[in-house]
């Protein structure tokens, strides 16, 4: 009777501040000490001798391989009962492929590893800010939504301090450890938080027409889609590749291959909070094609400015940046779209990262041609300027 009590009685209401940062948490988990922490290692690998540069590159396309099968998958389970049994399932391949890959010098199973870290990355970072948002919409707080973006920021300032503390201690597979045994009890804890959520049915279906009916594509929603797509490639390039630019084109031991990825944690780090209060002030669209803008002028940058201050540039504006693409695109096709929910937020995921994925291969098929790493970046100029484009035919919802 006494247990039968018990569990009736009302658990403690969680708040925003600690719904939010629980998903902030697992970003960084998934995002900073999984995706990106393998950025700033790169030159490193390379210079212990674990990979050619070529390798890198192609360990980075199976990584955003997996990122783009995890989004696809995730868009089965789009909903809060799914993303509650998928979830676990997915931070704990995260946790043991890192585990694994400070246990490898294999070509073969440093690229499997790498391919299911991505498709843990990519189901956790569909579903958890699918089911944060929709929490937040039934709390009317929709637009607290950005904020759980913090976490990757904080997540790219961690990879930077754990590879640059850590460097002069281990080498090759080793310099794995750090991101692996951190990931544990923090997606651990953040978790257990998030798992208590409750969102109400009626949140996720539409009045009229199923959701799962409705068209994700129409004539509002396109040009959105379509500048999302070129953002995906446009940004991935110098986020996977600036350290080893800096390295190529400065040397090694150049303070600017750290400081590079240093720069783009910081500026990553209160842009979120930055583009969710423009966005908020001046609109959505509005905002994001002034965010397509400096992403393209950071690449240019880094293309034709001498070496040190064209990287410098292209680290402040496209880490200043990226973000910001990510959250606004979000809620502003959720506007378009008010009744898809997480359904949304799975395809417009799984499209960002099928064009991530296409980055890598480009450079690597350039290296066959004998296409610089710099010159590669032209690509993700182009990209970008189609963004912005795209950006200039999307309506603004507040006319």
């Amino acid at each position: 009777m006494a247990a039968t009590q018990e569990q009736n009685l009302p658990s403690q209401p969680l708040s925003i501040t600690k719904v939010v940062s629980a998903g902030a948490l697992l970003l960084l988990v998934v995002h900073g000490l999984g995706r990106f922490v393998y950025t700033p290692l790169m030159p490193r690998l390379v210079a212990d001798g674990q990979l050619l540069l070529s390798q890198a590159a192609d360990i980075a396309s199976w990584n955003y391989l997996g990122y783009l099968l995890g989004a696809l998958l995730a868009i089965r389970w789009a909903t809060p009962s799914g993303i509650r049994r998928v979830t676990p399932w997915a931070l704990a391949l995260h946790c043991l492929t890192l585990l694994c890959l400070t246990q490898t010098d294999s070509l073969l199973w440093i690229s499997t590893l790498r391919l299911g870290n991505g498709i843990s990355n990519g189901i956790v970072f569909v579903l958890v800010p699918a089911l944060v948002l929709e929490w937040l919409a039934g709390e009317g707080r929709i637009r607290a939504s950005g904020l759980i973006y913090l976490g990757v920021g904080l997540g790219l300032l961690l990879s930077s301090a754990l590879v640059s503390l850590s460097d002069e201690l281990l080498a090759g597979a080793a310099r794995w450890w750090p991101a692996a045994l951190l990931s544990i009890p923090l997606g651990w804890w953040s978790w257990l938080t998030l798992s208590r959520i409750s969102i109400s049915p009626s949140l996720t279906a539409s009045k009229g027409t199923p959701a799962g009916r409705q068209s994700l594509f129409d004539r509002h929603s396109q040009p959105l889609f379509y500048a999302y797509a070129g953002a995906g490639l446009g940004y991935i390039l110098p986020m996977t590749f600036l350290p080893m630019l800096a390295s190529l084109q400065l040397g090694a031991s150049s303070p600017m291959v750290s400081q590079s990825w240093l720069i783009v944690a910081l500026a990553a780090l209160p842009s979120t909070w930055l583009w969710n209060r423009l966005g908020s002030q001046f609109g959505d669209r509005n905002v994001l094609i002034v965010n397509y803008a400096l992403q393209l002028f950071g690449v240019l940058a880094a293309i034709l400015l001498p070496a040190q201050w064209g990287i410098m540039l292209c680290s402040l504006l496209v880490g200043g940046s990226f973000l910001g693409a990510v959250l606004l695109t979000q809620r502003l096709a959720r506007s378009l779209q008010p009744t898809q929910g997480p359904r949304l937020s799975a395809a417009l995921i799984a499209l960002y990262g099928g064009t991530q994925l296409i980055g890598p291969w480009l450079v690597r098929q350039g290296f066959d041609y004998g296409i610089s790493l710099q010159a590669s970046l032209w690509f993700g100029a182009a990209a970008l300027l189609a963004s912005f484009i795209c950006m200039l035919k999307v309506a603004d919802l507040r006319h």
